[in-house]
């Protein structure tokens, strides 16, 4: 939130000098928990270790061994457990009738005061309502949402109006890399197809 806020004093008209209190939390050493540890869970895993993080992780099912220790994560069975820990929760989840609204009022209150809560999968894995209700409570400290439901939100919604909150507009593959990656890979599955050839990325029905 430091960054967010501290952008709008730096270009603000008003701005006639810069706060020495202004103060973010560091990420290096902060405990962060990771709930959906699949290829991408795994990729923020990977970053995270960069910044000598702690890292939990809540899956369906545990990963090898042999990964845990590549990254330095550890398994929580219990999504509980990972809450009342973690410095920083990240949702990386599909969206299932499992999942919807995973992240309630309940879990809200398992979490630290100083929790930042950071959801990249879908806007519906969280409950709107309670989110609101724990910012302006301040039960957890922040939160940071590429996702919401909908998209956008209604421009009188309350979490607009928050200031321990940012909202990106669901860029987390916004990149021209990754677009052109993403092309790519729609074309190989698409000629592999018109060749009678085994699809590189066929998603098979559970």
């Amino acid at each position: 939130m430091c960054l967010h806020a501290g952008c709008h004093i730096a270009v603000s008209p008003h701005t006639k000098h810069f706060a020495v209190d202004w103060l973010g939390v560091e990420v290096t050493r902060a405990t962060l928990g990771i709930i959906g540890m699949g290829s991408i869970g795994y990729k923020v895993a990977q970053r995270a270790r960069a910044f000598n993080m702690r890292i939990l992780y809540h899956n369906r099912n545990r990963r090898r061994k042999e990964e845990e220790e590549a990254v330095g994560a550890h398994y929580c069975a219990k999504m509980e457990d990972l809450l009342q820990q973690s410095d920083f929760i990240m949702l990386v989840v599909n969206l299932t009738p499992e999942t919807h609204k995973l992240i309630g009022k309940k879990e809200l209150g398992l979490m630290k005061p100083t929790a930042t809560l950071i959801n990249i999968s879908r806007g519906a894995v969280i409950d709107q309502d309670a989110l609101v209700e724990a910012l302006q409570n301040k039960v957890i400290r922040a939160a940071a949402l590429d996702v919401t439901y909908p998209e956008p939100l209604p421009r009188d919604h309350p979490l607009l109006s928050l200031n321990n909150v940012i909202i990106t507009p669901h860029i987390g593959t916004a990149t021209v890399q990754a677009i052109r990656m993403m092309a790519e890979e729609a074309i190989a599955n698409m000629l592999a197809v018109l060749n009678d050839q085994p699809i590189p990325s066929e998603v098979l029905p559970k």
